[in-house]
């Protein structure tokens, strides 16, 4: 064994804890010649801590993905939604499925599914907002939105909206022309339902 990467023990008390965490550290050090990263090492409350992209709730201590992980997530989502990426919707609704398969296989058993509902919704805003961009002109946008099923006043009112791609992809008008059966179709997995 060369290192142990990460590890979690759970007591009752920082009392015990404290006494768990110095005995640990000894065994480490002394009998199986590994070095403990003493930064890293810490005696808390487990809401306070992270083990593998999770952290638990506060009350019932239930199993919910780390502050950290939701970050990366978005940051990976923004990155494969980018308009200046030059690429398909399509080809963009399969790189992002094969990203959200990976990381719903690893954080789908959460027990806290307002979360997954949230980032979900926000996924799905992000690519009405990037397909909103990637129309671009005025005309292709109100063809569009009229191709999709949108009524000619609601598309023409949603075209000459002075907002940004963000406020817009909120709108009703680009929640009707791209429901989430739009992106389900694409191949693009919910991150709340199914496999």
């Amino acid at each position: 064994m060369r290192y142990a990467d990460d590890c979690n023990i759970y007591v009752r008390s920082r009392r015990a804890g404290e006494r768990v965490k110095r005995s640990i550290t000894g065994f480490i050090t002394r009998r199986l010649k590994l070095k403990v990263n003493e930064q890293k090492s810490a005696v808390a409350r487990p809401v306070e801590r992270k083990f593998l992209g999770f952290s638990f709730t506060l009350r019932e201590a239930k199993r919910c993905i780390a502050a950290k992980a939701i970050v990366r997530f978005k940051q990976k989502v923004r990155e494969l939604t980018s308009r200046t990426r030059g690429i398909s919707t399509e080809q963009m609704a399969k790189e992002l499925a094969s990203y959200l398969r990976g990381w719903k296989g690893y954080f789908g058993f959460c027990e806290t599914p307002s979360v997954l509902e949230n980032l979900d919704r926000w996924m799905r805003r992000r690519l009405r907002s990037a397909i909103w961009k990637q129309w671009k002109r005025g005309k292709v946008r109100f063809a569009k939105l009229c191709a999709l099923g949108v009524s000619k006043d609601l598309a023409a009112q949603t075209v000459g909206n002075a907002h940004g791609p963000w406020h817009i992809a909120n709108s009703p008008a680009l929640s009707y022309a791209l429901p989430n059966a739009y992106f389900d179709n694409l191949g693009v997995p919910s991150l709340v339902t199914g496999p």
